[in-house]
């Protein structure tokens, strides 16, 4: 393995971590003088004496760590590796970022995780923020001076999907089945046997680890098992564990990828950080930012610059044109995704403004529960892309016409086989004279490296199991938990990071279409947040112990195995953060979540406030979510301002009316604690 001067930001404190740095062409941008500078900083902040540390037996105490600090530290190396990808007016925005906490205790970790979860989305969702102030600073000639990104309600969008409830009942509430269209089609997520064809188990050799994932059927899965598809007569939790996992260990995890390889499924052998960066796809991903904006080779700087939205149409899209105005307001988004990563592009850029249409076949399943997390914000259409069906392809052809951006979130090459592809969207872009902005979100990244950069899982199916599993980050959360064997991390924590990737690039994309013409691919992928994150190294030693003594309560975190499945994870997880981090669920989260009502839920829907505030900009949603499908005759993208009355969302004091709005329409603003150092 090559050696390096750590980045800033790292483990410095000599956590069992590989500390290499990101090697290949955007390493120059990290130069020895910026470390060595960097390095100054953090010792200086180390050697402060009085408030940030205290004498103790002849020697310095060091301060709680700082997730504030953390985050500031991430953006700085994200901002570095991603130099290349990015504007270079968006960088300068980054010296206007704030980290600060609603509650005032967001400074602090919340997750039981080694994992620098926090600090990371923190950055990302900064990024992003620099990248709307960017695009109204092009747009509407105004400069944001102030960033704002609350450290709380980044914890509760990365587990999104846990806190959001209708009418009070959660995901894991029986009763939610009944209230949500049922998009589980192949009952791969409402029979606990089938569902349990998505975990991680160990293999014929001793402490090897598979995670196998029979995604959203678990037919194929399960037979080339040598499992049936159903067992009725399984039902009890770890009878079942017990029952898949003596299948998997008649099988090295050798001979499991040959067998996802041969049966075209997901999965992946749980390896270290250090063994992921001796693959070949980890030598390849090493050498990748987290996000990538590039020129579509279709259309290369061929079509001119496109101009945001007129101004007066931006105001007018919102009711009376007195609220602050949105970035990307006029915007038009079509979303061909489903699960979490690639809806969480959609949901952002929509409460950047955009009108984003999620499109999706009914032939297809997906989670039901997500639809109330993801689709916030969003227009709803079924329409099935296949030859087969004519009409719809021409539906989809007229909204394709004045789209801006086709957000992707398929498996790679499965839209272009459609016909939806980056090159066939830049030949359109060149008849129609406009630049499309494609993002496409995947597992493992590297879709359009060259073969000889090493890639080789680049056109694997995954998810964010299979992502965490790859990459290190169960075994780093087996560690911690004093075990030597994987846990995958609790809640979707990367799908939601990829998902912050995903949007911020779309931003970027947008702005580089307007200011130098063309059409853009934006990529990202699960396995590239991951690379960040383990990058930025694990908490240091200290902190990790106080989590530990923190979570070890009642809730039972710590006696949860490797072959437990993200549901029971996440249950647990979240039990012992009630306890451990009460302020996050005090009065009924209302520092962190918002509530309305949803007309295609028919209930109150509640979901996690926006993380991001930017001066003079409106960051929230004007609709609640709606399921897969909800929208039957949309066909154009006229009207969409009419449904901004129905509801209102964002505003922290609940107050509605809209003659008492002004630019600054959240309340915390004068309470947030400032938690920079």
């Amino acid at each position: 393995m090559p050696t390096a001067t750590p980045a800033a930001g790292w483990a410095w404190e000599g956590a069992a971590v590989d500390k290499t740095p990101f090697p290949g062409p955007n390493a120059e941008s990290v130069s020895q003088q910026r470390v060595l500078l960097s390095a100054f900083r953090y010792w200086q902040h180390l050697m402060k004496v009085g408030e940030d540390y205290t004498p103790a037996e002849g020697r310095l105490v060091p301060m709680p760590h700082s997730v504030a600090a953390g985050a500031r530290e991430a953006l700085q190396k994200l901002c570095t590796i991603c130099s290349g990808e990015l504007p270079a007016a968006l960088l300068p925005f980054a010296e206007s970022v704030e980290v600060t906490s609603a509650t005032e205790n967001g400074d602090e970790v919340h997750f039981p995780t080694p994992l620098r979860e926090q600090e990371a989305a923190a950055a990302i969702k900064a990024l992003e923020a620099c990248a709307a102030a960017a695009i109204a600073k092009l747009r509407y000639g105004t400069e944001s001076k102030r960033i704002r990104i609350d450290a709380d309600r980044v914890s509760a969008f990365l587990m999104s999907a846990y806190l959001t409830t209708l009418d009070g009942m959660d995901k894991s509430d029986p009763r939610i089945k009944d209230r949500i269209p049922d998009t589980d089609l192949n009952k791969a997520q409402s029979v606990l046997y089938r569902r349990m064809s998505a975990n991680l188990y160990g293999t014929k050799n001793p402490g090897e680890y598979f995670h196998i994932h029979g995604s959203l059927d678990a037919d194929v899965t399960l037979e080339m098992l040598g499992l049936p598809k159903e067992n009725p007569e399984m039902t009890d939790y770890h009878a079942i564990i017990d029952y898949i996992e003596s299948a998997v260990k008649e099988h090295t995890a050798a001979e499991l990828d040959a067998l996802n390889l041969a049966h075209r499924q997901a999965g992946i052998q749980a390896l270290t950080w250090a063994q992921f960066q001796a693959t070949p796809h980890g030598k390849a991903l090493l050498d990748l930012p987290p996000l990538t904006v590039r020129p579509n080779p279709a259309d290369a700087h061929v079509t001119p610059p496109v101009p945001f939205p007129s101004t007066t149409a931006a105001v007018s899209s919102s009711p009376g044109g007195r609220r602050p105005r949105q970035a990307l307001a006029g915007i038009k988004v079509l979303e061909l995704c489903r699960i979490i990563a690639g809806p969480t592009i959609g949901r952002s850029l929509a409460a950047h403004g955009a009108q984003v249409l999620k499109v999706t076949p009914p032939h297809l399943p997906d989670v039901p529960f997500f639809q109330l997390d993801v689709n916030a914000g969003k227009r709803a259409v079924h329409l099935d892309l296949r030859p087969s069906c004519p009409a719809d392809r021409a539906a989809f052809a007229a909204l394709l016409a004045d789209a801006d951006v086709l957000i992707d979130g398929y498996r790679p090459g499965a839209l272009a086989r459609l016909g939806y592809g980056p090159d066939q969207l830049g030949r359109l872009a060149r008849a129609r004279g406009r630049g499309f902005v494609y993002v496409a979100e995947d597992c493992f990244g590297g879709a359009d490296l060259e073969p000889e950069r090493g890639a080789e899982w680049a056109g694997r199916p995954g998810w964010q199991q299979v992502a965490d599993c790859v990459t290190g980050a169960a075994w780093a959360q087996g560690a911690f938990m004093g075990l030597d064997e994987p846990v995958v991390p609790p809640f979707p924590m990367s799908d939601y990071g990829t998902g912050a990737l995903g949007s911020a690039a779309a931003l970027a994309g947008l702005y580089r279409r307007a200011a130098e013409g063309g059409s853009w691919v934006c990529r990202t992928s699960l396995v590239q947040y991951d690379v960040f994150l383990m990058g930025l190294g694990l908490l240091p030693a200290e902190e990790q112990e106080r989590l530990r003594r923190r979570h070890a309560d009642e809730a039972g975190f710590f006696a949860l195995r490797h072959s437990d499945s993200v549901d029971e994870v996440g249950r647990r997880a979240l039990a012992s953060m009630r306890l451990a981090v009460p302020h996050l669920f005090a009065d009924g989260g209302r520092a962190v979540m918002q509530e309305a009502w949803s007309e295609p839920f028919r209930g109150v829907l509640r979901w996690p406030r926006e993380a991001v505030e930017i001066d003079g900009l409106r960051v929230g949603h004007v609709r609640t979510a709606r399921p897969n499908g909800w929208d039957k005759e949309v066909v154009s993208w006229e009207g969409w301002e009419e449904e901004e009355e129905e509801i209102i969302v964002g505003e922290d004091d609940d107050d509605n009316d809209e003659e008492e709005e002004d630019d600054d329409d959240d309340d915390d603003d004068g309470e947030a604690e400032k938690l920079n150092p």
